[in-house]
């Protein structure tokens, strides 16, 4: 064997993949970062404000101070104080003299509003961890494992061609039997690209992204109408008018008819309302891209992926509307690129490609790689002039 053939061996036998039967995949990525961002701040940013007000009641105490008279005792005080907790009630009155009562119960149920809040955020998570994450990861699976073998295929198809032509006395014949092997596409392994052209019909994982987006939008919309409507309202008033002449005391004539209370909560009620606010604002733009991402291909992944032979669903012009698994799957891809081997054996190839003098019959990655082995990516010259001259 001469040292050209020797060379052409090692080189080939070092771009081969490892066998990764083993592991699995154990490290694939189900989410996608945008996503882990925003289920990260949409439910963790709850939980942070809820353990905040349950800190700030129980450092301080009773989250209302009530001027209680001079003549009540310590005990009566603190009973003012946790019967003007327990009704939250603000009583006033109008221009015409009438009685008028305002609740004030968003104050009262802040911690539990943002569990509420935690926990609706957390159901479009679960949507996904349930109704796709299972055929996701099946099918990133596969796919995976079909791109990465379609490559070693094809670096060992330049291996036995190779060994063909090293053992070949005729060249002519090897050239006619390669030529003819190119054209009857044999060096082809079309199992993987028509199962991503079924996934282009199929609709059961975007459906349920755009769901789980969805959910996002609403419950965020919601949180807005819940701050608005009921915040909003309270959001300023520090003090209440409480009323404690009832049941027993209601007939007492020493108990005034209101005591003024001062909410001790109101900024950690401002900053806890004001910070969703400004939180969910931000994450509305993060989750609008999410939406857009599904309305265009990643052409530069599939574009790396067109050197493997039988993956041509850009040159055919297969890719039609992107709103399909496939898409859905292609991003996951790129999420998952450090679990893709080839993908980075490919992209050198790409770019060698790119900057090759002669580009013609440059195709695959089976075309380039047995380039790089030293022989002509098609018949040479010579051989077809000498042929033509045998038969004229």
């Amino acid at each position: 064997m001469s040292l050209a053939h020797t060379a052409a061996e090692y080189m080939l036998s070092d771009a081969l993949l490892p066998d990764r039967r083993g592991s699995r995949l154990k490290g694939l990525r189900l989410e996608l970062p945008l996503d882990q961002m925003v289920k990260f701040v949409a439910v963790g940013f709850p939980l942070l404000l809820m353990s905040l007000a349950f800190a700030q009641e129980f450092s301080s105490g009773s989250p209302i101070s009530c001027f209680s008279p001079s003549n009540f005792s310590i005990r009566q005080a603190a009973y003012v104080d946790s019967s003007c907790w327990d009704s939250l009630v603000h009583h006033e009155q109008d221009e015409a003299g009438q009685d008028k009562i305002k609740s004030l119960w968003p104050h009262k149920v802040l911690p539990y509003s943002l569990l509420a809040l935690a926990m609706a955020m957390y159901l479009p998570v679960l949507l996904w961890q349930y109704a796709a994450v299972p055929a996701l990861s099946s099918d990133l699976l596969f796919i995976i494992s079909e791109l990465d073998k379609s490559y070693n295929r094809s670096i060992r198809l330049v291996q036995h061609v190779l060994k063909i032509r090293q053992k070949s006395s005729d060249p002519h014949v090897f050239w006619d039997e390669l030529e003819k092997a190119r054209k009857e596409r044999y060096f082809e392994f079309p199992l993987l690209e028509r199962y991503l052209a079924c996934k282009q019909r199929s609709h059961s994982l975007v459906a349920t992204y755009l769901l789980r987006n969805s959910l996002l939008l609403l419950f965020t919309s919601v949180t807005y109408l819940y701050l608005g409507h009921f915040h909003l309202d309270v959001f300023f008033q520090e003090e209440f008018s409480c009323s404690i002449k009832t049941g027993l005391l209601h007939d007492e004539t020493h108990v005034p008819e209101l005591i003024t209370c001062r909410l001790t909560s109101l900024s950690i009620f401002q900053i806890v309302s004001l910070s969703s606010a400004a939180i969910y604002t931000l994450l509305v733009p993060v989750i609008i891209y999410n939406f857009t991402r599904l309305c265009q291909w990643d052409k530069r992944l599939l574009s790396v992926y067109e050197m493997l032979p039988a993956f041509d669903l850009l040159s055919r012009k297969m890719l039609g509307c992107p709103i399909n698994d496939l898409n859905v799957i292609l991003l996951f891809l790129r999420a998952n690129i450090s679990e893709l081997i080839s993908f980075s054996w490919l992209s050198v190839l790409c770019v060698l490609k790119d900057t090759a003098i002669q580009k013609h019959n440059i195709d695959t990655v089976v075309d380039f790689m047995t380039l790089l082995a030293g022989l002509e990516p098609s018949k040479p010259k010579h051989l077809t002039q000498q042929m033509c001259d045998e038969h004229p």
